[in-house]
C-alpha cells in the first residue's frame, strides 16, 4: 500500500530538524556534564590542598604574651576570624577539650588585621570558641603571636608541654572544612596519654593568616567559594 503524501509536507525536514534539536540537547548535556566534572574536580583539589608552613620554635618563645602554665601542656589553634574552614578546626578543637578534659591548658588565638576594629574579629568563629567550656580566647593584634609560633594558616595547632617543648604542630582536620579522624587530632590524644605518637606534625588545611607580603589578611578569600 503506498503512503500517502500532501502538497507542501515535508517528512524528511522534519526528521533533519529533530536530529538537529536533540545533537543539540546532547551537546549542551555533554557541555554541562563536563563542567560539573571540572568544578568538582577543583574542589576536591583545594579541599586537600594544605596551607603554607613554616617552622615552628621547638621551645616555647621566651616573648611570647599567652600565659604559660606549668602545671599542664598546653594546647593553642591559631585563627582567622573570617576563614569558614576554621569552623572545622574549632569542632574538632572542641572534641579534644571534651575527651581530654582538664588535661591541658586550651588557648584559641584569634588574628586580627592590623586597623580593624574589635567587632572584626568577634565572628561566628568567636562565639563558637567562648561556648568551648575552659578555652582562652586571645586577640592577636596584627598577628605577633602568630609570627611567634611560626603559624602561617587559620587552624594550625600546637601543644607544648609542661617543660615548654613543642609536642606537636599542624592541623587537626582530615582537609579543608572537613571534621573526622585525622592524624593531627590521634597524635595529640597519644601525646596526652604520654605514648609515642605516630607523628607530630601534620599539614594544616585553613586560610592565609597572612598575605604575600607578609601582612595579615583582612579578608579569607581563599575559603570563600563564591
Amino acid at each position: 500500500m503506498s503512503r500517502m503524501t500532501f502538497p507542501g509536507s515535508d517528512d524528511t525536514g522534519v526528521r533533519k530538524d529533530s536530529w538537529r534539536n536533540s545533537h543539540s540537547i546532547w551537546g549542551a548535556v555533554a557541555i554541562w556534564l563536563v563542567s560539573v566534572i571540572a568544578a568538582m574536580s577543583y574542589l576536591a583539589k583545594f579541599s586537600t590542598t594544605p596551607g603554607s608552613s613554616s617552622p615552628t620554635p621547638s621551645v616555647w618563645p621566651s616573648d611570647s604574651q599567652i600565659p604559660f602554665s606549668r602545671k599542664k601542656p598546653m594546647l593553642i589553634l591559631f585563627a582567622h576570624p573570617h576563614c569558614s574552614c576554621t569552623r572545622a578546626s574549632l569542632d574538632e578543637f572542641e572534641l579534644l577539650v571534651a575527651r581530654c578534659e582538664g588535661q591541658f591548658s586550651a588557648h584559641v588565638v584569634f588574628v586580627r588585621c592590623a586597623g580593624m576594629s574589635k567587632e572584626w574579629t568577634k565572628t561566628e568563629l568567636w562565639r563558637h570558641a567562648l561556648t568551648i567550656p575552659g578555652v582562652k580566647i586571645h586577640v592577636d593584634e596584627g598577628g605577633v603571636e602568630a609570627r611567634r609560633f611560626g603559624s602561617l594558616t587559620s587552624g594550625q595547632t600546637v601543644l607544648y608541654n609542661q617543660k615548654r617543648q613543642l609536642i606537636f604542630n599542624g592541623g587537626i582536620t582530615p582537609s579543608r572544612g572537613h571534621s573526622g579522624d585525622n592524624p593531627g587530632f590521634t597524635a595529640i590524644i597519644d601525646s596526652l596519654r604520654h605514648s609515642t605518637p605516630a607523628r607530630n606534625n601534620t599539614a594544616v588545611f585553613g586560610c592565609p593568616l597572612f598575605d604575600s607580603e607578609g601582612s595579615t589578611q583582612s579578608g579569607a578569600t581563599a575559603c570563600k567559594l563564591k
